[in-house]
């Protein structure tokens, strides 16, 4: 629903809760052409709306935004599976509606200044801007729009084919208007994920292969372009002067620095030095150690550096070891039960963490999705059809990760851990714990990056406590893209952000025909009847409240299936910045709105790099 990288298309639309059926909120007409659309048909804006309430429509332009990465980009295509891909491409490329960062899931026209519904839900047309152009000064037509949406589900990586298996073809009606079709049973998010797709440029793709990754910026229509780069260690954007849509009421007030840089970095510690010294000037801060202990330094002590914590409304992301079921160590549930006991959170938040985080237990966790306590009747109800097939347990509390005793070492989850092993046929041969099929239990935990060395260290000893032989691998960015592609690991960290209105993104994530697709974030194996099926009532749902109750029964028989160990979340964003910005009063309610709202006070700038 955004305009979209790869990074970025399975996780959906970073949303969070909102009241379902607002009194007052405007309905996006089914039949007739309308400014906007949403999974439930409510619009906060009006067809005549100015901007977004969340920016300053009259925010000063220049300066530069800088931030840091981690890994490494050899490509520019980051629609495909080859390459590392580039981040931030998606500042060059328009889409047809673009999202309103204070609402759920609703979109409003970019390139497309109205769009069309069947009453079946089926065919949708787009009305495009004729003022809309990409950088080169030539328009954006039906033709390009058709051309982009098809050649994402022909040639595009692998998940995003998938999440637009359902969409039947996309074509030019008029010199102004692209239809495009689904077919029946399609996602109900589907319309505004195709809405949210980047614009390519036909023309410009007619000689060059789609799906071979590249180091040549495509020519995009967005209000960025790539400026100045150096594969995996840093890339510039640079505004584009004579944008087109500069003036439109979804871009009033962003998009303000003239220059937006990324630095790579492969240490966190190297990365954090290099914001201390000035840079780059904006850092959102993962490390709890970092952030309790790493701030005694003159410019921050001198106000020159500013910190802030910032309340998420977002759901919190799915972080944690996931387990690769489709290797034979992992295929029991009862052995990746046992696993879970080994991990002592408690400890690890203390003394690794500093207390900043609480321990995630939901695949839905921070929203009105993420079940809780007895099971009521109208979930108990969705799960019913499959209880044959699930365990009994599924019907009881909701499934929660073993709290510990904080001591590191707590021997009841030792123990239980060890009768779970046992029950699935694990054995000893002296202090060696071997697998039903009498190999020793191996474990590799793989990573491209030191930042979890600590957590996962501590992890691991408990699990040597009782015979695993376990150990980190950390490899580069790329062998670790292609590891995870090609399903080669056998625990993994990842970490994958939610959104409120969920839809075919959770196939992609959970269900069993991406189980073996190469490439699939659906990094488990989960290859579950039942799961599949919810992940249909989840997405068919006809109000919000349906959906979140088949989501809440959906997250009851993930989190029986065990397949990960859940790490932890918090429910605020940790910002560091040199104390250089502007920004409007309100917050947009589901961002940070740092890249997209802020912009350089010149005179705070100023004082900010006196020393």
């Amino acid at each position: 629903m955004l305009t979209i990288d790869r990074r970025s298309f399975f996780t959906g639309v970073a949303a969070a809760a909102v009241v379902a059926g607002m009194p007052g909120r405007l309905r996006a007409s089914e039949t007739e052409w309308a400014h906007g659309m949403s999974i439930f048909g409510d619009l906060k804006y009006g067809p005549d709306f100015a901007h977004f309430d969340y920016v300053d429509p009259d925010a000063p332009k220049g300066g530069f935004f800088g931030t840091d990465m981690f890994g490494t980009f050899n490509s520019f295509n980051p629609y495909i599976m080859q390459g590392d891909p580039a981040t931030g491409m998606g500042l060059t490329f328009d889409s047809l509606m673009t999202r309103a960062a204070d609402e759920p899931d609703a979109l409003y026209g970019l390139v497309a200044q109205s769009v069309w519904r069947s009453e079946d839900g089926l065919t949708y047309r787009f009305r495009l801007r004729p003022e809309a152009r990409f950088h080169d000064g030539s328009p954006i037509t039906p033709e390009d729009v058709a051309f982009s949406i098809m050649i994402l589900k022909d040639e595009g990586h692998p998940s995003i084919r998938q999440q637009l298996r359902m969409l039947e073809a996309a074509e030019a009606e008029d010199d102004e208007t692209v239809v495009v079709r689904f077919v029946e049973g399609r996602s109900r998010d589907l319309p505004l994920s195709v809405a949210g797709l980047p614009i390519l440029s036909a023309a410009y793709w007619e000689d060059r292969d789609f799906a071979a990754s590249t180091t040549e910026p495509p020519l995009g229509s967005g209000p960025y372009r790539v400026a100045r780069f150096e594969s995996g260690r840093f890339l510039i954007y640079e505004r584009v002067p004579d944008y087109w849509g500069a003036d439109l009421p979804v871009n009033r007030g962003q998009s303000n620095f003239d220059r937006v840089r990324y630095d790579y970095f492969r240490d966190r510690q190297v990365a954090f030095e290099a914001f201390k010294s000035g840079a780059f000037n904006y850092r959102e801060e993962f490390t709890s150690r970092d952030w309790a202990t790493g701030y005694d330094f003159s410019a921050h002590n001198e106000g020159r550096v500013q910190r802030e914590e910032l309340v998420d409304e977002t759901p919190s992301a799915r972080q944690g070891w996931w387990f690769n079921t489709r290797r034979g160590k992992f295929a029991d549930p009862r052995i990746r039960e046992a696993l879970g006991y080994l991990f002592d959170f408690e400890s690890v938040n203390r003394t690794i963490m500093f207390d900043s985080y609480m321990r995630t237990k939901s695949y839905f966790e921070n929203s009105p999705m993420a079940a809780e306590g007895p099971i009521p009747d109208d979930e108990a109800a969705l799960l019913e059809p499959f209880r044959d097939s699930l365990p009994e347990r599924v019907f009881g509390e909701a499934i929660s990760p073993p709290a510990s005793d904080g001591s590191g070492t707590d021997r009841g989850n030792l123990r239980r851990a060890q009768e779970l092993l046992q029950e699935a046929g694990c054995s000893y041969r002296g202090r060696e714990l071997m697998l039903p099929n009498g190999e020793r239990f191996t474990i590799e935990f793989l990573d491209f990056s030191n930042a979890l060395e600590p957590h996962t260290l501590h992890f691991s000893r408990n699990l040597s406590r009782i015979g695993i032989d376990a150990g980190l691998r950390v490899v580069d960015a790329s062998q670790f893209q292609r590891r995870i592609d090609e399903f080669d690991f056998d625990i993994i960290t990842r970490r994958f952000v939610g959104s409120l209105t969920p839809g075919g993104e959770l196939r992609v994530l959970f269900g069993s025909e991406a189980a073996e697709l190469t490439g699939s974030p659906n990094l488990a194996g989960i290859a579950d009847p039942a799961v599949d099926a919810l992940i249909e009532k989840v997405i068919a749902a006809g109000t919000r409240e349906e959906m979140y109750v088949a989501a809440r029964a959906l997250d009851r028989v993930l989190r029986a299936g065990f397949y990960w160990v859940p790490m932890w979340f918090k429910g605020t964003h940790w910002l560091a910045f040199w104390d250089e910005f502007g920004r409007p009063e309100t917050k947009p309610r589901f961002s940070v709105g740092a890249l997209s709202t802020w912009w350089i006070d010149e005179e705070r700038a100023r004082a900010a790099r006196r020393a």
